[in-house]
């Protein structure tokens, strides 16, 4: 584990970081302003981020530093140089389109892991995914067609297929995989983006979610790996280039687009830390609800070397966090 050993629960920490994304990004739901929500929800993160005792650098963020202020690929966060070392995966808004637009399924997360474990996507920001709760763990592979993989499922969880809920993203580049998932008779739900929650639905009881198919975001895979380890379940993928200029420039910089990339790949220990808190209302998690002097949010925390998964539901009060914070929520 590279020598890293915990001192104390840093997932506890971290909900702190996705609660203040959360809770300043979910003003903006349903106004149609994408990068004002991701604004609020960055400085936010950033703000909590700087004041935990880590030495962090973001290897899975939002591109390079002249986009700041995003959480950008390289920077380092944290409260100084004598804390813990640690790779850092975030999202500040999982869904910044349901968000902007007021659906369902938007949310804040974070993910730590120890320094040199987290894969580095580079550039490559698709990949083509396939994710499973505990049940069906060790039963699927990517490269197996869609029907030998439900029927694999059905099989591992008592199931019919017709009784299996997959999940994917409604892009035309899923068309065959839509077309395949319904000549095999297991239901489809359709979301619009967000599949971080959506590869942790198939680890979420209550959620219905059987197994997430397609091609996604590649830092989304890396965050959704970093959870599922410590949930149970599984994920896999295989980097998906958009075009042949995209697939010479990855060679040429070593990725290999064949190679399957198992959660051992996209996160190389158990010492993994991961939160996220609900922005809007979703199966997975409730969305930030606001009242008179304050706010309520919903949250999932896990820690990957005892498997412990925690849901934590917080009462904040406006009048105690906007004398104590830079950020006016």
């Amino acid at each position: 584990m590279n020598g890293f050993t915990p001192t104390r629960n840093l997932a506890l920490e971290l909900v702190r970081v996705t609660e203040a994304a959360a809770l300043a990004a979910g003003r903006f739901m349903g106004r149609g302003d994408k990068n004002a929500a991701d604004k609020a929800a960055v400085d936010a993160m950033r703000l909590v981020l700087n004041s935990i005792e880590i030495n962090g650098v973001i290897i899975i963020g939002e591109g390079v530093k002249d986009e700041a202020p995003m959480l950008y690929n390289g920077e380092r966060v944290g409260s100084g140089d004598t804390g813990l070392e640690l790779d850092i995966a975030v999202d500040p808004i999982d869904g910044t389109r349901p968000l902007a637009y007021g659906r369902s399924n938007s949310i804040a997360t974070v993910a730590i892991a120890p320094r040199g474990s987290m894969f580095d996507p580079g550039p490559f920001v698709y990949m083509n995914k396939i994710a499973v709760g505990p049940e069906a763990k060790g039963k699927v592979h990517i490269e197996a067609s869609i029907c030998e993989n439900l029927k694999a499922i059905a099989s591992a969880k008592g199931k019919s297929i017709e009784d299996l809920t997959t999940i994917i993203l409604d892009r035309p580049r899923h068309d065959d995989m839509v077309s395949e998932i319904r000549k095999c008779g297991a239901r489809i739900r359709l979301i619009p983006d967000g599949d971080v929650a959506a590869a942790l639905m198939t680890a979420w009881p209550d959620s219905g979610i059987d197994v997430l198919f397609g091609i996604g975001g590649t830092p989304e895979g890396v965050l959704a790996a970093c959870a599922l380890r410590a949930m149970g379940g599984e994920i896999q993928g295989k980097l998906y280039a958009r075009d042949n200029n995209e697939l010479r420039r990855g060679r040429e910089m070593g990725y290999d687009f064949e190679k399957v990339l198992t959660m051992d790949d996209m996160v190389a220990s158990e010492d993994v830390f991961f939160a996220a808190t609900g922005i809007t209302d979703g199966e997975l998690l409730k969305g930030v609800k606001y009242f008179g002097n304050g706010a309520s949010t919903d949250s999932l925390v896990v820690r990957g070397l005892t498997g412990t998964v925690r849901q934590i539901n917080a009462t904040h009060r406006w009048d105690k966090l906007n004398s104590l914070s830079a950020i006016k929520y």
